[in-house]
C-alpha cells in the first residue's frame, strides 16, 4: 500500500486550524468520532425514533414513494449536475493544508445555510417548504468541495457512491450509524460494491434524512420564531456534515484508498 502524504508539511503549519502534528492524534481524532456515531441511541434517540416510525406507518405506501422518488430525483440531479462534476480536486498539499481549505469552506457554506434558512423561517410554511431542496443543494455542493480539497471527486460511480455514503452518515438515526459507517467503511476498502448508482437504497436514504431534519424544521414554521430557528438548524445540519466529511476523508486519506 503506498504511504499516504505527509501530515503537515514543514513550515506549513496554517493559522486558523487546529494543528495536527502527528498522525498518531490524527487517528485519535477519528477513533474519538467513530465511537461516538457507535453509541447505542440514548432515551431521547428513542423516544423520537419511536414517534417517527409510528408516523411512518401511519404514511399511505404510496406517499413514501412519492416522497421517495422525489428525495431521488432531486439528489441524482444535484449529484449529477455539472456544480458538483466539476469540482476540480486540490493535486497537492498536507493533510493540515488541506483541512484548512476544507473547514474554510465549510464555514463559507455554514453562513450561506444559516441566512437561508433565516429568511426561510421568516416567511411561513411556503417558504419553510422551499427550503428544503435549497438546503439540499447547498449542503451536497459543499460535500463535493470539501471532498475535492482531499484531493478526490469526479464524475464516477465510486466517487458519487462516497458523497452518498458520507451524507447518509451524517444524518442517519442513532441505531442506524453503525450499520452506515460500516457501509462507509466498505466503500472505502472497496468492498462489496455496487457497479451502478441504481442500486442504491433510495427509500431508506430519504427516511433517514427526512425523519433526522423533520422536528427541527417544522419549528421553523412557527411564526415569529421561526426565522432564528432556521438559521440555527441549517447552521447545524451544515456542520454536522461537514465534520462527518472530514473525518470519512480522514478514514480514506490514511487507507490509501
Amino acid at each position: 500500500m503506498a504511504k499516504p502524504p505527509e501530515i503537515i508539511a514543514a513550515g506549513d503549519t496554517p493559522s486558523g486550524l487546529i494543528t495536527v502534528v502527528d498522525e498518531a492524534t490524527v487517528r485519535a481524532g477519528v477513533a474519538a468520532w467513530r465511537a461516538k456515531m457507535l453509541r447505542p441511541p440514548g432515551l431521547w434517540d428513542k423516544a423520537t425514533r419511536g414517534t417517527q416510525d409510528r408516523i411512518n406507518r401511519i404514511i399511505p405506501e404510496r406517499v413514501h414513494a412519492i416522497v421517495t422518488a422525489g428525495v431521488e430525483a432531486m439528489t441524482k440531479g444535484i449529484l449529477f449536475g455539472a456544480d458538483l462534476i466539476q469540482t476540480r480536486p486540490t493535486a497537492e498539499g498536507s493533510l493540515a493544508a488541506r483541512e484548512l481549505r476544507a473547514r474554510a469552506m465549510i464555514r463559507t457554506y455554514r453562513n450561506t445555510a444559516s441566512v437561508e434558512g433565516g429568511v426561510a423561517g421568516a416567511g411561513g410554511f411556503v417558504l419553510a417548504a422551499a427550503d428544503f431542496p435549497a438546503l439540499m443543494a447547498i449542503k451536497v455542493r459543499m460535500l463535493g468541495d470539501v471532498v475535492g480539497a482531499y484531493g478526490w471527486g469526479g464524475d464516477t460511480v465510486r466517487e458519487r457512491l462516497f458523497l452518498l455514503h458520507i451524507f447518509h452518515l451524517a444524518f442517519a438515526s442513532a441505531r442506524r450509524r453503525p450499520e452506515a459507517l460500516a457501509e462507509l467503511e466498505r466503500w472505502i476498502a472497496g468492498v462489496d460494491q455496487p457497479e451502478v448508482i441504481t442500486e442504491y437504497d433510495w427509500r431508506r436514504f430519504q427516511i433517514e434524512y427526512r425523519d433526522y431534519i423533520d422536528l427541527a424544521k417544522l419549528a421553523q414554521m412557527i411564526p415569529v420564531v421561526g426565522a432564528p430557528i432556521g438559521a440555527v438548524v441549517n447552521w447545524r445540519l451544515v456542520d454536522r456534515l461537514g465534520e462527518t466529511a472530514m473525518m470519512a476523508c480522514r478514514m480514506r486519506w490514511f487507507s490509501g484508498s
